[in-house]
């Protein structure tokens, strides 16, 4: 499923942090994540650890890497209120499969405190539709994620 987005974004070759595409995907990512997480108030231990884990998942990122870039989305996360940007960028980047990957993701992350905030709950609603990944889609990988965390509907 995944096999695509990995061999299209880790060809980053010797580019130094700079503005690829993959590593703005990267950053757009994390930074929705981030917003996500901050959702409830703030972004604790258990959300940065499955934003990081998420995107070494997700992108074929070293863990430390993964790790630097959860802490820059989490001191950004507070200035931004924009999603709209960061989910058009995604929606263009990545294909369906990916997409639906990265919703699994964003529900793992809303759910890392092992409860579901009425914004938390609104935000997923709008990322889903700009990522155009449809309803029924995001709510099965939100019962994936309830499965694999031990959480009841």
């Amino acid at each position: 499923m995944l096999d695509r987005l990995k061999a299209m974004l880790s060809d980053r070759g010797g580019e130094a942090g700079g503005g690829s595409a993959e590593s703005d995907l990267h950053r757009a990512a994390a930074s929705l994540m981030a917003e996500a997480a901050i959702m409830d108030g703030e972004i604790d231990a258990e959300e940065r650890h499955a934003i990081g884990a998420a995107l070494a998942r997700q992108f074929d990122l070293p863990q430390a890497e993964a790790e630097a870039m959860v802490g820059r989305a989490a001191e950004e996360a507070s200035d931004k209120v924009e999603i709209y940007g960061m989910a058009r960028q995604l929606k263009d980047g990545l294909d369906y499969d990916a997409r639906l990957a990265l919703i699994e993701d964003l529900w793992e992350v809303v759910y890392a405190d092992g409860k579901l905030h009425d914004h938390e709950a609104s935000l997923m609603r709008r990322v889903a539709g700009l990522l155009y990944v449809s309803d029924r889609e995001s709510g099965t990988a939100r019962k994936r994620v309830l499965s694999r965390l031990g959480l009841e509907d």
